[in-house]
């Protein structure tokens, strides 16, 4: 299998006061590049799904526009636009507010998606689905496409569930937790810098 990886930057930070969440500092460095050094190590090639100057994240890795307004499954669409023509199987998906992602994320994914009836797995955590992260076979794209085409409200889980996703269950909830206000961030901060002396 060859899995490629997509950190979905599109969303618009509304909680954090329209802030370009990927951007924004935690430790001294954008929070995207938090989560693309979780990710890059389980994945064959990452890219970056988001609007906006690309050139912003200057990271060395590609960035994906996606259709404005449909959510993160519109940058998953992406993704496998891309990754799809370049021989990978799947892409492994991870919002770009996520800086305590699993490092074994991936191969967890991958096991579970040996039981799905079209390869499709998600993350499970604190009794909760995360389709955010998720395994995405390149077989998808199609019918993903025409999902976002049909003017259905485009929710991660309507399309998971018609796909027959299953879940992979994590012990650690905090790995999935999303910085989506100040104070979230604050406390990234804080478990990140660890206790002050």
């Amino acid at each position: 299998m060859r899995i490629f990886g997509v950190i979905l930057a599109g969303g618009q930070g509304r909680r954090m006061g329209g802030a370009d969440k990927g951007m924004l500092p935690l430790a001294g460095r954008p929070l995207v590049s938090h989560v693309l050094e979780r990710l890059e190590p389980q994945v064959e090639r990452v890219a970056i799904s988001a609007n906006g100057v690309a050139g912003r994240f200057a990271l060395g890795v590609p960035v994906l526009a996606d259709q404005g307004g449909a959510g993160p499954l519109a940058g998953i669409c992406a993704a496998l636009d891309w990754a799809a023509p370049l021989g990978a199987t799947a892409v492994l998906s991870v919002p770009v507010d996520a800086p305590f992602l699993p490092g074994d994320l991936c191969p967890r994914l991958c096991l579970a998606a040996e039981t799905a009836p079209e390869g499709l797995a998600i993350a499970q955590a604190g009794g909760r689905d995360h389709p955010t992260f998720g395994l995405w076979p390149v077989a998808l794209l199609e019918p993903l496409r025409a999902f976002l085409a049909s003017g259905a409200k485009p929710k991660v889980m309507d399309f998971a569930r018609a796909h027959g996703a299953v879940a992979a269950a994590f012990a650690d909830a905090l790995a999935f937790e999303n910085l989506n206000t100040p104070e979230d961030l604050a406390r990234a901060e804080t478990l990140l810098r660890g206790p002050q002396a």
